[in-house]
């Protein structure tokens, strides 16, 4: 892994703007596919696991998580487009009765994936915490992606003792934020509805 602003001297040239004709050659090309979206490949995302720990007063949260992705997503990417991808993590109280649970905690981690032609990088950026990060394989950039380390969940102060919580986590790709004439495509085809299933896991607090 090398930092967009590393001491290493690489320079990642700006991001060039999707071409419209480009992203109206792509949309031409992904209807196309939208009568075998049945045979799309199914949990392109999934969490492996999972867990919360106390940390200096603070919960934090680690996970491993597998990120694929389908032709139209990759074309559409390795032309220009970027991609966000959104980790929603959910804190709940039990209580005796399920409609009466709370939920304590809510985490949004929103990321940006981007190809560089010029450059031939991938650029991975934490749009929470404002860092970025280049690969020069998505592989080694969707790897990186997966590892979730250490992200503060909620203060000990905050969290009363002795209840019953769950957790759960969810990964994925932001529709809204493409482009809008593959954001209108998103919709009808399931080759861009890229989420994991809920994983859900009893924390020990």
């Amino acid at each position: 892994m090398t930092s967009a602003k590393g001491d290493k001297g690489i320079v990642i040239p700006c991001g060039r703007r999707a071409d419209p004709f480009v992203i109206a050659l792509l949309l031409f090309g992904f209807l196309l596919f939208i009568p075998a979206t049945a045979s799309a490949q199914t949990d392109p995302f999934s969490i492996r696991s999972a867990h919360i720990y106390l940390d200096n007063k603070v919960y934090l949260v680690s996970a491993d998580i597998h990120y694929s992705f389908t032709r139209p997503v990759l074309d559409a990417l390795h032309n220009g487009v970027p991609l966000i991808i959104e980790l929603r993590i959910e804190l709940i109280k039990n209580r005796e009765w399920p409609w009466w649970n709370e939920t304590v905690a809510v985490i949004k981690q929103r990321y940006r994936l981007r190809y560089f032609a010029l450059a031939q990088h991938y650029v991975l950026s934490n749009l929470n915490m404002g860092t970025e990060s280049s690969y020069q394989t998505l592989e080694a950039a969707l790897d990186a992606l997966g590892r979730l380390k250490e992200l503060p969940l909620l203060d000990q102060n905050l969290l009363p003792s002795g209840a019953d919580y769950v957790a759960r986590m969810r990964v994925a790709l932001d529709i809204e934020s493409l482009p809008t004439p593959l954001r209108l495509l998103a919709y009808l085809s399931s080759r861009w509805r890229l989420t994991s299933e809920w994983y859900t896991w009893k924390p020990q607090l």
